[in-house]
């Protein structure tokens, strides 16, 4: 049980430092934040200044199955969409705890393509 423990903190403080890391160092621009679970991935832009959610998107909506690099690609080109649309261009990339590696770079690949720069 203590292992367990010991992860979920590291995993926890990985998380604070990445945050807040972003959170510094953003230079006036939104954030898009990126949480994966085991079976989707979720993409939101934040403006801290604020408070707010500008833009979402998920690979539960619309005809995406699951959580897998296809999924991905399609929730970063549509969070990108949405962003542009709201006139939000140029954003910070917040990977959260996760690496930037997998379903993470896919979608943030995806999101440059469509026209979003981090």
């Amino acid at each position: 049980m203590k292992v367990k423990k010991r992860i979920a903190t590291r995993r926890k403080r990985r998380g604070f430092r990445v945050h807040n890391r972003v959170r510094r160092d953003r230079c006036g621009r939104a954030r898009l934040s990126v949480f994966r679970s085991n079976k989707h991935i979720y993409a939101q832009v934040i403006d801290d200044s604020s408070g707010r959610t500008l833009v979402s998107a998920s690979s539960t909506e619309g005809d995406s199955v699951g959580g897998n690099c296809e999924a991905a690609q399609a929730v970063g080109k549509r969070v990108a969409e949405r962003a542009i649309e709201a006139g939000v261009k140029e954003v910070t990339f917040d990977r959260g705890r996760f690496g930037y590696h997998g379903r993470v770079a896919s979608l943030a690949d995806a999101a440059r393509e469509a026209g979003l720069s981090f």
